[in-house]
C-alpha cells in the first residue's frame, strides 16, 4: 500500500489552501457572471498590462489551448480584445476593454472578502509571516519550473527513495 503523511506535508495543504481558494473565488463571483479563470484573466492584465496569449498561459498555469474558450467568453462578453501582435501576426495579445475597469473592482472586492476568510483567526504578524513563508517557498521552487532544481532537492529526493 502507498504510504505518505499528508498531514505533515507543505505542498500538500499548499494544494489544498489552493484548490479552496479557487472554489471561494468561484462562489463570489458567480454572483458577477464571471469564473475564477476569468477574474484570474483579468488579475494578469491588471498586473502585467497586456499580454500575449501564450504568456498570459504561462502565467496561469494552464496549456494555452485550454485558455482560449476562457478568452472566447471574455471576448464575447466585451471584456477583452484579441488583436495580432505587430511584431508576430501569429500571436494575440489579449487586453483589457473599458468595460472591464468596473467588473475588475467588482473582482477585487471579491477577492478581499475571501482573502478575509482565508486568514479568519490570524493576527497581523502570523498573516505577515504567512505571505513571508509562501514567498520564501515560492523562491526555493523558481528554479524547478525552468528544470535549474537545485542539488540540494535532488539529495533529498535520492535519500527520500532510499528509505
Amino acid at each position: 500500500m502507498l504510504k505518505h503523511d499528508f498531514q505533515s506535508d507543505v505542498g500538500y495543504w499548499v494544494h489544498m489552501a489552493a484548490h479552496r481558494f479557487e472554489r471561494a473565488m468561484n462562489e463570489e463571483l458567480a454572483a458577477e457572471g464571471i469564473t475564477y479563470r476569468q477574474g484570474q484573466v483579468l488579475a494578469w492584465l491588471a498586473l502585467d498590462g497586456d499580454l500575449a496569449q501564450c504568456d498570459l498561459a504561462e502565467r496561469m498555469s494552464v496549456e494555452p489551448p485550454s485558455l482560449v474558450p476562457v478568452l472566447d467568453r471574455m471576448e464575447r462578453d466585451g471584456l477583452i480584445s484579441r488583436d495580432c501582435c505587430p511584431n508576430d501576426r501569429r500571436r494575440k495579445v489579449i487586453r483589457p476593454t473599458v468595460a472591464a475597469k468596473p467588473l475588475w473592482s467588482r473582482v477585487v472586492k471579491c477577492a478581499n472578502r475571501v482573502r478575509g476568510r482565508s486568514v479568519r483567526g490570524l493576527n497581523a504578524s502570523q498573516e505577515k509571516a504567512l505571505l513571508q513563508s509562501l514567498r520564501h517557498v515560492y523562491d526555493n521552487l523558481s528554479g524547478v519550473a525552468s528544470g535549474r532544481a537545485n542539488d540540494e532537492c535532488s539529495a533529498a529526493d535520492r535519500a527520500a527513495d532510499q528509505t
